[in-house]
């Protein structure tokens, strides 16, 4: 089943009603049926809260498709879009307020009510995913981080939560490592940006260095494209710096996952630089070697 189809499903109203166990194991079908650098839920995060990370995993990931996916087929108008992510926005109104029956929702509401999570996380999440859908260009740097503060900042500070770790100096922390791995995920996906015509190179820098949008719609590789990619990347690698010291601060399984993280989003960097810069024409990946080794390195780096 294809996710275009996927994202109409969870438009549609719901068909039936679902309990808690029911709403968490589709939440957790919906996960295992995604890939991603790493796997959502792994065996890092404790039995007994791995379901909590499908259930947040679930609302994000089909936000996400309203925003990003069926482009190619045009099925997907931007008033649809927005249309559906306004409902999916409704129904996290109506879990918070005890009403859920959408599933997603079902577990969603348990999650929340377990671990004690606020509503303005997921509602800044559902504020980026917004932007996605009318927001192409970002002027400057200051732009771009505030998106960031949106799309990949609330997930690393409900991580936190779902470990209970509570200190605002620890999700700080968080914030600089969740804000590089978003950057990194740019650089990285540049050529797949474009063909949504998004482009996160703030708009002042391409400027700055020399580089047209037509470059990109072209895949015209350069020296001035590969200064541009040098710069965001050791600007990037700077920010994830502020935040190397976070897994060192929290206990056990949790410590090891965030290492892994960190460690996956320098090496999306370190192989940014291998290609070159070249992000037009070839996407820097993380191998099933690298995994094992990254892997190895959180467990026994401290």
């Amino acid at each position: 089943m294809s996710t275009s189809i996927n994202v109409l499903h969870a438009a549609e109203p719901v068909s039936r009603s679902y309990t808690v166990p029911e709403a968490f194991a589709y939440c957790e079908g919906m996960a295992r049926a995604h890939y991603e650098n790493f796997p959502v839920g792994s065996l890092l995060v404790p039995k007994a809260r791995r379901k909590h990370v499908y259930s947040i995993y679930a609302f994000a990931r089909t936000a996400d498709d309203f925003a990003d996916e069926g482009y190619d087929s045009g099925e997907w108008t931007e008033a649809r879009r927005l249309a559906a992510l306004t409902d999916w926005e409704h129904k996290l109104d109506e879990s918070f307020a005890g009403r859920a029956e959408h599933p997603v929702f079902v577990a969603l509401a348990a999650t929340a009510a377990e671990l004690k999570l606020p509503v303005q996380l997921f509602k800044d999440l559902l504020s980026a995913f917004k932007q996605d859908v009318v927001k192409r260009r970002y002027a400057d740097f200051a732009e771009v981080l505030d998106y960031c503060t949106r799309s990949a900042n609330p997930v690393g500070r409900l991580i936190l939560l779902l470990f209970d770790y509570r200190d605002e100096r620890l999700h700080q922390l968080s914030d600089h490592i969740c804000t590089a791995l978003q950057l990194a995920n740019f650089w990285q996906d540049v050529a797949v940006d474009i063909k949504k015509d998004r482009i996160y190179l703030p708009q002042e820098e391409m400027t700055r260095f020399g580089v047209t949008e037509e470059d990109l719609r072209n895949r015209r590789f350069s020296a001035a494209y590969a200064d541009l990619l040098r710069f965001q990347v050791e600007r990037t690698r700077e920010i994830f710096a502020l935040g190397q010291t976070l897994p060192a601060q929290v206990r056990g399984r949790l410590a090891v996952e965030l290492r892994l993280t960190w460690l996956g989003g320098m090496r999306i960097l370190e192989r940014i630089e291998a290609l070159g810069y070249d992000t037009l024409n070839a996407r820097p990946k993380i191998t099933t070697s690298d995994k094992l080794v990254l892997f190895l390195r959180a467990l026994v780096t401290r």
